[in-house]
């Protein structure tokens, strides 16, 4: 798992059916080496811009929307909401 901050949200007119009905959004990472490394985050849990949340990655992700077939690589599984150095 990761810790990122959420950046904006992802639209998309077209997009794999597998992927339907799941909401995307950019998100930056905010620690150690890949930090300000942005990715897009599938999310699960109604996170909003601006706030910081936790990211499982791989496998992890797709076992989260209960679907190992969907391409999916990071989920937005939690919001942090205590202060803590990066």
């Amino acid at each position: 798992m990761i810790a990122v901050k959420v950046i904006d949200n992802i639209w998309s007119t077209r997009k794999a059916e597998s992927l339907i009905g799941l909401k995307f959004m950019l998100v930056e990472v905010l620690g150690g080496i890949d930090a300000g490394r942005l990715m897009i985050a599938a999310d699960t849990i109604g996170a909003g811009i601006g706030e910081r949340v936790i990211v499982c990655t791989g496998s992890s992700a797709r076992k989260m929307l209960d679907r190992d077939d969907m391409p999916v690589d990071a989920v937005i599984v939690g919001i942090i909401d205590e202060d803590c150095v990066f």
